[in-house]
């Protein structure tokens, strides 16, 4: 296995410490990189065109749920992704799978798991617990739908869904407040929805222990 760029993503220190020890013992790595939130994941990965692999903490400062986890495999699918989590709930683990994760580790594995599933997914393999939950077509599609959407108006969303107004918005990313409304006209024709409201209702079907088929219901009473 040739030399390889990873990028641990996770607001502890610590934990980003003894993961990569963990990494350098065995595992051919060639250059890591830190980041402790989401708005830092973004900014390292337009710095780093190379990075292999990507582990990704799911409650990190700007994430919301799987947010983050969406926003990566719509931007950079050449990149696989190992979730690293503490809530290693069987639908949890099966969610992370469907929206695009190649790995699952929980926070509580032991080092020599963490080198397994990092060594087969960098040779192009998966590498999840054992699970026991049904796919769930409705993340499929709800995956899909937020796929696409661009960086920046992945980050619209997340703001709208956080119930902030359009001059709010435009405040908080340096832009226009047109600008912010051309986004969120786009945004709820590319996710289908005909309101605000609906499109924060899939935001909040990314929480790690949401119920997507809900979040679809409600956006199906509204209008679709």
């Amino acid at each position: 296995m040739n030399l390889a760029k990873v990028l641990v993503a996770d607001d502890h220190p610590l934990f980003r410490a003894a993961v990569l020890h963990a990494l350098r013992e065995e595992v051919a790595i060639g250059q890591t990189l830190e980041v402790a939130s989401v708005s830092a994941l973004t900014e390292t990965l337009q710095q780093h065109a190379d990075v292999d692999l990507v582990l990704l903490d799911l409650t990190m400062p700007g994430a919301r749920g799987f947010s983050s986890l969406v926003w990566l495999r719509g931007e950079r699918p050449d990149i696989p992704v190992i979730i690293i989590s503490s809530n290693d709930h069987p639908r949890v683990i099966r969610r992370a799978q469907q929206f695009g994760a190649a790995g699952f580790i929980p926070k509580s594995a032991p080092v020599e798991s963490i080198r397994t599933a990092v060594t087969a997914v960098m040779e192009g393999d998966t590498c999840f617990p054992p699970l026991a939950v049904e796919r769930s077509e409705q993340d499929a599609l709800l995956a899909a739908r937020l796929a696409q959407l661009t960086p920046q108006q992945f980050r619209v969303l997340l703001s709208v869904a956080d119930g902030l107004l359009n001059k709010q918005i435009a405040y908080e990313f340096g832009l226009a407040e047109n600008t912010v409304k051309v986004h969120v006209t786009a945004i709820l024709k590319k996710l289908g929805c005909n309101s605000r409201t609906q499109a924060a209702l899939l935001v909040k079907a990314l929480e790690p222990e949401a119920d997507a088929d809900a979040a679809f219901l409600a956006d199906a009473k509204g209008g679709h």
